[in-house]
């Protein structure tokens, strides 16, 4: 069977977003593989047929599975079977239109080939590392050593087979992080900062070995960004550790030089800001504590000549450390929306530290970024959950200082993401009329109200109901069917005891009389109306 011509270039690159979609190393897809490849040997892929745009073919599975590929947009490939994402059929036919263009067997063995260098890298990886051990040994305390000691390890052992491949990295990564590991003083103090330093070291490295690949973004994100959180989380927990007492005279020098290489950090053109700028906050936030200092490195970040974005958060930062909250502030009025996601660790920080009265110019500062700072995404659930976060770091000090106003102008600013919390709000605060404004605005049902609430309302403001359910025997009415006419009865049973309750019976009635009219000719509904006895038969 000939390819038709318009399919052989859709072909070359579906394949290779399968080779890059689907994972060696993980379990389900080398099963998944391994089914698609036994169900095309078996031949039982037919119906091969070349439409418009998408191939369709049947696999004959347990039950017929009918596929249509769409070549140059995989991923949204569909079939007839249950199974969610890119099933064992979908491969099927994938490889039968492979098989008429190349060989099946050489796109599977260059699937698998990350998967063999993997294991390669580990192997020659673990063995420098034995080498470099017994040159090496236990290290004694000095900065400079140690530094000399993790940065001939990294080279070696990451470097030393030549470029490593994205996939590779982690366990290149691993096996070094076992060996500098080795080196550590006995002391369990000396351990503690040999670790810190070491850490920090390993992060900056990677963040440069990256910067000299060229891995683009996706490509961390895709293979090894895990390693830089990672050493996040375990610089955190050995800054907790190591401050739980006073540290030894013997560590001011260390700490001096472990801040100079800090600087780095915010400096290097590296694409995860968020993560490098997170590290370097940490570690003067917690570990560099000397106002001289803060000083000596504002002068030293300023007198950077290409100014970034993670440059301005450590000055910014470091004007806060120091109590400069006036100049901190200047800054940050300079900046844009791209700012508005760093301003949350230091509201945390301020709550951490119930520092209520310097907290406040910096809600207030982040509260009217906001709304802006939501409009640069386009994902609904991004703009959830980033709202979320928000809201839960504003809380604490609008209570604290009683300012409810102001977590109302936060709730209003990230509507409708906070739609859930702005709702609860009003309803504690028994802001009925503005509740149902918010429901009004929402287009939000009475089914998706509880009915504790509803009982509540009743009760205290039942006037507030009557527009939900108007709302409610509406749109029942508009869906029609005996179903949605029966619901609609009973929801006007309610408005009817509701007017009642009101005493506004003559509302009530020129309402029904009115609706009657307008539908006369649905008669499903009029006998429904009858059923409920509403009207008189």
């Amino acid at each position: 069977m000939m390819i038709p011509e318009r399919f052989v270039e859709p072909l070359q690159f579906a394949a290779k977003e399968l080779m890059g979609q689907l994972r060696p190393y993980n379990e389900e897809d080398e099963r998944l593989v391994q089914k698609g490849l036994l169900l095309f040997r078996q031949r039982l892929v037919y119906q091969l047929r070349f439409e418009s745009d998408k191939i369709s073919a049947t696999v004959q599975d347990v039950t017929p599975a009918k596929v249509v590929l769409d070549l140059d947009f995989i991923h949204l490939s569909e079939c007839s079977c249950p199974v969610e994402g890119f099933c064992r059929h979908k491969l099927a036919v994938f490889f039968q239109l492979l098989s008429h263009a190349r060989s099946v067997s050489t796109w599977v063995e260059e699937w698998r080939q990350p998967l063999k260098e993997k294991k390669t890298a580990k192997q020659l990886g673990l063995q420098t590392a034995k080498d470099l051990l017994r040159t090496q040994g236990r290290l004694k305390p000095d900065y400079d050593t140690w530094i000399a000691a993790f940065n001939e390890s990294f080279d070696t052992i990451l470097e030393g087979q030549g470029e490593p491949k994205p996939y590779i990295m982690t366990e290149l990564y691993q096996v070094y992080e076992r060996r500098w590991k080795a080196g550590a003083p006995f002391e369990q103090e000396w351990k503690l900062l040999y670790s810190l330093i070491g850490y920090v070291f390993s992060f900056q490295k990677l963040m440069k070995l990256s910067v000299k690949l060229d891995h683009p973004s996706e490509m961390i994100n895709r293979y090894y960004i895990h390693l830089f959180h990672d050493t996040t989380d375990e610089i955190a927990h050995l800054i907790d550790k190591l401050s739980i007492h006073s540290l030894p005279f013997a560590f001011d020098e260390f700490i001096e030089k472990l801040k100079q290489d800090s600087t780095a950090l915010v400096t290097v053109n590296f694409p995860f800001e968020y993560e490098r700028t997170y590290l370097y906050r940490l570690l003067w936030t917690k570990f560099f504590k000397k106002k001289a200092w803060y000083e000596e490195e504002i002068r030293k970040l300023q007198a950077y000549k290409e100014t970034n974005l993670p440059i301005i958060v450590g000055i910014i930062h470091l004007h806060i450390l120091a109590k400069e909250d006036e100049t901190a502030l200047e800054v940050l009025a300079k900046t844009d929306k791209s700012m508005t996601p760093y301003m949350l660790y230091w509201i945390e920080q301020f709550t951490h530290q119930k520092d209520w009265q310097r907290m406040g110019p910096f809600i207030e500062t982040y509260i009217n970024r906001l709304n802006e700072y939501l409009l640069t995404s386009k994902n609904f659930y991004e703009k959830t959950n980033y709202t979320k976060l928000a809201i839960k770091a504003i809380a604490p000090y609008c209570e604290q200082t009683e300012k409810a106003d102001l977590y109302e102008k936060a709730l209003i600013e990230t509507l409708p993401y906070c739609f859930s919390e702005y709702e609860s709000f009003l309803f504690e605060r028994k802001a009925f009329t503005k509740w149902l404004d918010l429901h009004g605005y929402t287009n939000m049902g009475i089914v998706t109200i509880p009915k504790e609430r509803l009982k509540i309302l009743e009760k205290e403001e039942p006037a507030c109901l009557l527009p939900l359910y108007h709302h409610a025997v509406q749109d029942h009415i508009a869906r029609k069917g005996r179903d949605n006419y029966r619901d609609a009865v009973r929801k006007m049973k309610k408005l009817r005891t509701l007017y009642k309750k009101l005493k506004r019976q003559d509302e009530w009635e020129f309402f029904l009389e009115t609706l009657l009219e307008k539908t006369k000719r649905l008669r499903a509904f009029q006998e429904e109306c009858q059923r409920g006895k509403l009207i008189d038969a």
